[in-house]
């Protein structure tokens, strides 16, 4: 692996915290399939891919320096 990226942009941190959650919940007395587990991963996927949009154009509105 040569490319970097930044945690948030990694589906296995969101497959990590799916997975935790789906263990919680089983010992909690609810089940999550693997099906409904591998769309939450894809929600969140897309929702944090919206938020970092979000953020690059809110950081380049407030930049005070020129783009060369």
């Amino acid at each position: 692996m040569e490319e970097n990226k930044l945690w948030w942009q990694s589906r296995a941190v969101y497959g990590g915290l799916v997975a935790v959650a789906a263990g919680v919940a089983g010992v909690m007395g609810y089940a999550i399939d693997q099906d409904a587990q591998n769309g939450i991963v894809e929600l969140l996927v897309g929702i944090a891919g919206g938020i970092g949009g979000l953020w690059a154009m809110y950081g380049r509105v407030k930049a005070t320096k020129k783009i060369k």
